[in-house]
Parts: structure tokens; C-alpha cells; sequence
């Protein structure tokens, strides 16, 4: 089943997104480039962000990598903006629960890559209903390592994958597809600072290094619908950002009080430990 089918009616128009673009999210598995936030807000974003990481001391790593808008309220306002929700309302629906966030961060002349994959491999989700928002904060090209993705792949069922564990792989396990991937059909997904992609849970996508002299900053908010469920947890946690929830399938988490607050700090040790 596809995510999000919906018929385009008079009862049921699509907010934001045009009806082709809709259309090319059933048909590709993907929609670009999609206008979130204006370059301003963007580079906005990005200095509160690297702001953030140089009071770490570095590249947000380890579990702050892992749900950070849990604790800090420039990304919680990110995860909750209108038109984002907006965009994703035309693909899954009104009722809408973001299950993460986390960046994907290449630093320049980096050798960090994406192999070809499928994000639904070891999320443990009940249904591919899930769409991936990937907003920009610099510019994503081709040369400093975009997002490519081969249309239509997210037709059909879970493709087996081979962990590699290769130390330059962005992704957990390193996992590699196991099926013959024609790069010839990839289409890259070039964005400027504050537009999006969405793409499918299930479409076959990768990204190459980054061989610019700036860093390529994203940041990737996976959402479903709250009929969606976990099966391979007993209790599974998310924010409820839009509509209603009559399926009680996840513990709702809380939008953070301030930065680092010591409710968000228990909140974000608490999903963290579910997901490790």
C-alpha cells in the first residue's frame, strides 16, 4: 500500500502541495524541491544550530544526534512549523505524529556517505506510511553529497539488506541493499537553504561524499499517522504535532519547557533508551 494514497476531491484537497505533486509522491516515492522556510529563517536555523554544536564542542554526536528537537526549542519549533505539517498533511493525512528527527551532517571534504538503502529496514514499524521531511540548512548539491533516490522503488515489499558496518557510512549497521541498484535511474535531489524533500519510507536512496570546501547540513523529521504502531517494542514514544490520536499506539512526548530542561533531558533518556 502506498503512503498517504489520497484521492484529490473537492472534500479533500491538498493543502500545500499542488495535485501533480501529489501524484509524483504516489507514482516516484518522492516530491522536491518544496519551499519550507525562507534562506533567512534557514541560515537562522543553522547558526542556533552550529551555536549549539560549538558549545559541545563539536558535531552534534551520540544520543543528541538522535531526537534533538526533544530538547531544544529552535528544532521543537522546526518539528511543529505549519507549513511543514502542511506539506505532510497532503501525503499521510491530518493527524500526524513525528517519530524522530536527527541530523545528517557532512563535513566538507568529507569522505561520510549514505549507501543505497531503505529507511523502513529496522524501524520496526507496522506499515510504510511514513514519510521523511529532509529540510536543508545549506545548500545540498550534487557535489557536496545530495540525496539521490531511484523513483518508484517504494512500490512493493521490504528489500533484504547486508549490514556492513563501513566506518565512513553515515548510516547505524552500514547496511547496503541487497538487490542490483541501476544508477543510471538515480535522480539527485538539489536543494537550496529552506526547501524539503519528502520521500518514502521504503524509496531506495543513498547520498555520495562531500567534496566542497563547506559543510552540507540537513535535517531529516521522519512522521506518521497515529495508525501506524511499533512491533518490535512494547511501548514506542512520539509527539502528537497536528489533529488527534485515537489510537494510543505511542506515549506522547512533551514539547521541551527550554533548552536542556530537566523534563526534556528525562524525555529524551527515556526515547533514547527505547530506541538503543
Amino acid at each position: 500500500m502506498l503512503c498517504g494514497t489520497r484521492k484529490n476531491t473537492a472534500k479533500n484537497v491538498p493543502k500545500l502541495l499542488s495535485p501533480d505533486q501529489v501524484a509524483q509522491y504516489e507514482t516516484d516515492g518522492f516530491v522536491a524541491p518544496i519551499r519550507a522556510f525562507s534562506p533567512e529563517v534557514a541560515a537562522d536555523i543553522r547558526a542556533k544550530l552550529e551555536a549549539l554544536e560549538a558549545a559541545e564542542g563539536g558535531p552534534l554526536s551520540g544520543t543528541l544526534r538522535f531526537k534533538p528537537h526533544l530538547l531544544y526549542r529552535f528544532l521543537d519549533e522546526v518539528v511543529y512549523d505549519r507549513q511543514v505539517l502542511d506539506v505532510v498533511e497532503d501525503v499521510i493525512g491530518p493527524n500526524i505524529l513525528c517519530w524522530s528527527s536527527s541530523f545528517f551532517t557532512k563535513e566538507a571534504r568529507d569522505a561520510a556517505f549514505v549507501s543505497w538503502h531503505q529507511d523502513s529496514t529496522y524501524w520496526g514499524l507496522s506499515e510504510p506510511k511514513v514519510t521523511s521531511a529532509w529540510i536543508a540548512l545549506t545548500p545540498s548539491t550534487r557535489a557536496n553529497g545530495c540525496m539521490r533516490v531511484i523513483p518508484g522503488s517504494h512500490i512493493g515489499d521490504q528489500i533484504s539488506h547486508t549490514d556492513t558496518h563501513a566506518p565512513d557510512n553515515m548510516l547505524t549497521r552500514g547496511q547496503v541493499i541487497d538487490a542490483e541498484i541501476d544508477e543510471g535511474q538515480a535522480v539527485d535531489i538539489e536543494l537550496q537553504p529552506g526547501e524539503m524533500s519528502l520521500h518514502h519510507v521504503r524509496l531506495v536512496h543513498g547520498s555520495e561524499a562531500n567534496t566542497t570546501d563547506d559543510r552540507r547540513i540537513g535535517f531529516s523529521i521522519r512522521y506518521i499517522p497515529p495508525d501506524v504502531y511499533q512491533t518490535t517494542r512494547q511501548r514506542d514514544s512520539a509527539s502528537l504535532v497536528r489533529g488527534v490520536d485515537n489510537f494510543d499506539h505511542f506515549e506522547h512526548e512533551p514539547k521541551p519547557a527550554a533548552d536542556c530542561h530537566a523534563d526534556a533531558l528525562a524525555w529524551h533518556a527515556k526515547a533514547t533508551e527505547i530506541h538503543s
